[in-house]
């Protein structure tokens, strides 16, 4: 029996001023190519269950109003991953800087719990800020 594969119900596509300088970013965050077409540029990239969609600017794209940079502005995207620290270190290597360091969050989630995560914001070469967390467990609400 083939094994099928996941698709996410909700996927951001972002719109990027240069694909192969985002995939280098994102492939170097841990994501891999699951498909890639030409024209326009565009590649859907995914990362365990976490997927986006990329497509390069182009005059036929579907932006509503003129794109200034930072793109993404009032928006971020949470993406757990195993291993953060991994994550972090990874994307050093090409040079990229945190937006915001590495550091515990607990959040409450009841009146009663929080849940925590080692978490970092970083910003993708179009200025999209990406946090990626690691998830730390439930805790009682002190």
């Amino acid at each position: 029996m083939a094994v099928q594969e996941y698709w996410n119900p909700l996927v951001p596509e972002l719109t990027v001023a240069n694909l192969a300088v985002s995939l280098h970013f994102y492939a170097a965050a841990g994501f891999r190519v699951r498909f890639q077409r030409e024209d326009p540029p565009f590649a859907y990239i995914e990362l365990g269950q976490a997927q986006l969609m990329l497509e390069q600017q182009h005059a036929d794209g579907w932006n509503v109003e003129p794109l200034d940079r930072p793109l993404g502005r009032g928006i971020n995207f949470q993406i757990e991953v195993p291993h953060v620290e991994t994550v972090r270190t990874s994307l050093a290597q090409i040079g990229a800087v945190p937006f915001r360091e590495m550091k515990e969050t607990w959040y409450q989630v009841s009146t009663s719990d929080e849940e925590g995560q080692r978490e970092f914001l970083i910003q993708d070469p179009d200025g999209y800020l990406l946090r990626f967390a690691e998830y730390l467990g439930r805790r009682s609400a002190e």
